[in-house]
């Protein structure tokens, strides 16, 4: 078993490889009550199109077959919905599917073994039926439809759409109600066979437990599979450049919304670093503590403060600045001046180290809470970071390497606005 250690937050992670190639994760918290697990497979709604392994020609399968199976691994052969047999138990369950993968998770104080046994059993055990499969395609629909008229949704999905022409992170992860009529049982089962592999799955624990006797537990519950070769997952080549600088769309909001998005070139060697930096840099730009900011909240043109985030994934890499104004093309336009006014200036150096470690002390408190531990290796794990690499490499984030990135990723030309008006 090898255990890393990280002593600015006095944490351990221990990583077991089992013989079925699943990969196990437990970060020990002495003394806490709540233990937090997820079984997560890497497997999301980008993956269309894959070669199984053992085959030669690629399989491409419909939008939304990621997310349809999540919904359908509850139910069980004999009537019962393992969500409300987890439910009944007194935890906390629930699954959901990414861009890049799909998880199961539960959280409880108490009758953990027994959530344990009901977890592992409905995720080894799937029941598809011709009946099951078309009353599924009514619920989703339905949820499809629903996400349709959400307005914070739309206008996240048109800035994507502004940025990428290939990319399948355009792709909706429920899929249409055109693309779920046409899944069936065996395309799921294949789907699963493929996917819900132990070599392509983490399980991710956080909690009291000694690790040794944990992993017995596992191995105890583990139904018999041997590992099986790499997928290969098949995407589009994906232009350097985007689609088109500007969509508006109206919709029922009280004020209209934004999605102000800038298409970057994914460097998976350095990506925490430059995550980290650019982090720094929207804060500086834009951040509640921001001129910038102070300017548009006296001018009433931004009343809260907006959401900034560097979004990553597989052949993929932006920023994101969401929020809600009067006015979103004079804030983009706004915005587009305090990023040339940066790259002409000198960083400052007050404000960048202030800034740099009011993100570090917030990477800090996610160690508190066992459910943003598992949340966090688990979604680093599949991009291929391990977690406490963020923290190693705070101190390693210089202005002059923020400014390189400044000059790399915000260019003009690379910069595209979504905008959610109201009906009028």
């Amino acid at each position: 078993m090898q255990i890393i250690e990280n002593l600015q937050v006095k944490e351990k992670l221990y990583i077991e490889k089992l013989e079925n190639g699943l990969t196990v994760m437990i970060i020990p918290k002495t003394g806490i009550r709540k233990k937090y697990v997820m079984w997560a497979t890497h497997y999301g709604s980008i993956d269309n199109k894959f070669v199984i392994p053992g085959e030669e020609k690629a399989t491409e399968v419909p939008d939304g077959i990621a997310h349809f199976l999540e919904h359908k691994m509850f139910e069980q052969e004999n009537g019962t919905n393992s969500l409300d047999v987890l439910t009944a138990l007194g935890v906390n369950a629930n699954a959901y599917t990414t861009t890049n993968y799909t998880t199961y998770l539960f959280e409880a104080t108490d009758n953990f073994y027994k959530a344990l046994d009901e977890l592992m059993d409905y995720v080894q055990h799937p029941y598809f039926t011709d009946e099951n499969v078309e009353k599924e395609k009514g619920i989703i629909a339905q949820e499809i439809n629903m996400y349709n008229d959400y307005p914070d949704w739309e206008v996240y999905m048109n800035a994507l759409k502004c940025m990428y022409k290939n990319n399948p992170i355009i792709i909706d992860i429920a899929g249409t109600v055109e693309s779920i009529q046409k899944i069936d049982k065996d395309i799921l089962y294949k789907c699963y066979n493929t996917f819900y592999n132990p070599s392509n799955m983490l399980m991710c624990f956080c909690g009291d437990f000694n690790p040794e006797d944990l992993i017995k537990e596992v191995k105890n519950r583990l139904v018999e599979k041997k590992p099986q070769g790499e997928i290969k997952r098949i995407y589009q080549e994906e232009p350097a450049n985007i689609v088109e600088k500007r969509k508006e769309q109206t919709m029922e909001v009280s004020m209209p919304l934004f999605v102000i998005g800038i298409k970057d070139k994914l460097e998976k060697e350095n990506i925490v670093k430059k995550h980290i930096a650019i982090e720094i840099l929207l804060n500086m730009l834009i951040g509640k503590s921001s001129d910038l900011y102070k300017d548009l909240y006296q001018e009433e043109l931004l009343i809260s403060e907006p959401f900034l985030e560097y979004e990553f994934g597989e052949d993929y890499a932006h920023v994101a600045i969401s929020g809600a104004s009067k006015d979103p093309d004079k804030i983009l336009e706004k915005l587009l001046e305090q990023i040339n006014k940066m790259k002409k200036e000198r960083i400052k150096e007050e404000d960048f180290n202030r800034i740099r470690n009011m993100l570090y002390g917030n990477a800090v408190k996610e160690f508190n809470s066992v459910s943003d531990i598992a949340r966090m290796f688990v979604t680093d794990y599949f991009k291929g970071i391990n977690s406490f690499d963020y923290l190693e490499t705070y101190k390693q984030i210089t202005m002059e390497y923020a400014k390189q990135v400044l000059e790399d990723t915000f260019k003009d030309e690379n910069t595209v606005i979504s905008i959610i008006k109201g009906k009028q």
